[in-house]
């Protein structure tokens, strides 16, 4: 958003894991408009997944919680969507917020106070960025079996992370890239959708946490780490 306020003129390719026209960047998927493009991958709409995963792999529990971001314009679909596949799992869940990472220690803490089974990380920028390490070092040490939407939660000790595949979004943000050098206007390229979906579970931290990862779990895995 900060690159589309500074330019109207220079070509930008953007990825982001929210709808981009809601975001602004684009006037349409089909048709951007302007001078931005990108990619797009899926996050918000597979966070209730997330809570399928974690009953999956913790079958007896019966409360979970859900993190978001209350300033996230997404926080109120997102609740919405894993409220509905909790009460089809025939579950309770629990709603908490986190606006900025100073929120992360007393989330953690009320999670332990409620006796909550597990936890799954929604969207937002407040989880991104280096905050990954923050949340899976305070998962850890909580004993918080915890789900995430990127790898680099589940490489820096997370115990497990599902959601859309990074990587696939940047090859089409490299892709578009070296065709708006040759002359292609941004205007013209549909912002893609990225439709991979990727699965990380950390089995060192499932043995720190004295849980057992289901064979059903583990053969879905697109990378197990050791």
């Amino acid at each position: 958003m900060t690159a589309k306020a500074a330019t109207t003129t220079i070509p930008i390719v953007f990825t982001t894991s929210s709808d981009p026209v809601q975001l602004g960047l684009a006037a349409s998927l089909s048709r951007p408009g302007g001078n931005l493009t990108g990619a797009t991958q899926l996050n918000i709409e597979v966070t209730p997944k997330r809570l399928e995963i974690l009953h999956e792999l913790l079958p007896t529990a019966n409360l979970f919680g859900l993190l978001v971001n209350p300033t996230n314009p997404y926080a109120e679909i997102l609740s919405r969507n894993v409220r509905a596949a909790a009460s089809t799992l025939g579950l309770q869940l629990h709603i908490l917020q986190a606006s900025t990472e100073h929120d992360f220690d007393a989330v953690f803490a009320t999670v332990v106070k409620l006796r909550a089974g597990g936890l799954v990380i929604g969207g937002g920028e407040v989880f991104l960025d280096n905050r990954h390490e923050q949340l899976a070092v305070l998962a850890l040490r909580h004993r918080v079996p915890t789900i995430y939407q990127g790898r680099d939660f589940a490489l820096a000790g997370g115990l497990m992370s599902y959601g859309g595949s990074t990587l696939d979004s940047y090859r089409v943000a490299g892709t578009y890239t070296g065709r708006i050098l040759k002359g292609e206007k941004p205007a013209d390229l549909p912002v893609q959708q990225v439709t991979k979906v990727e699965l990380f579970t950390n089995l060192k931290t499932a043995r720190a946490l004295g849980l057992a990862v289901p064979e059903t779990l583990l053969a879905r895995a697109d990378e197990v780490i050791e």
